[in-house]
């Protein structure tokens, strides 16, 4: 599924990016940063509360499909930069981590 296609089936704000990369590797929840370097599977969805420019850094070295930010938490303007320069695609949602992936998971048909 791409993941302009998960964003609209699930009303996620498309922050930015154009969506277009599939998402292949699953869904990966976690804030800790080096552990999502080195366990985030190329091509996932990648779930955090963290809407920094270090995760950005981190979705690029990761190969994310792209980053979810939960709880609407905010998206600094590095961040923005980070993202746009790393060709990272950022979506945004009210809903928090656990039940994101959740709704990511069900709209993909993971079991």
């Amino acid at each position: 599924m791409k993941v302009k296609e998960l964003c609209e089936e699930l009303g996620w704000e498309l922050a930015i990016g154009d969506g277009d990369r599939e998402i292949t590797g699953g869904i990966y929840c976690c804030d800790l940063l080096s552990l999502v370097m080195g366990r985030a599977p190329a091509d996932s969805l990648w779930i955090t509360v963290m809407g920094n420019v270090n995760t950005m850094a981190v979705a690029t070295l990761a190969d994310t499909a792209c980053v979810v930010i939960a709880e609407r938490m905010p998206l600094d303007a590095e961040a923005l930069e980070g993202a746009k320069k790393g060709g990272i695609t950022v979506l945004k949602t009210e809903q928090p981590v656990f039940e994101a992936a959740l709704s990511a998971a069900t709209t993909m048909k993971l079991n």
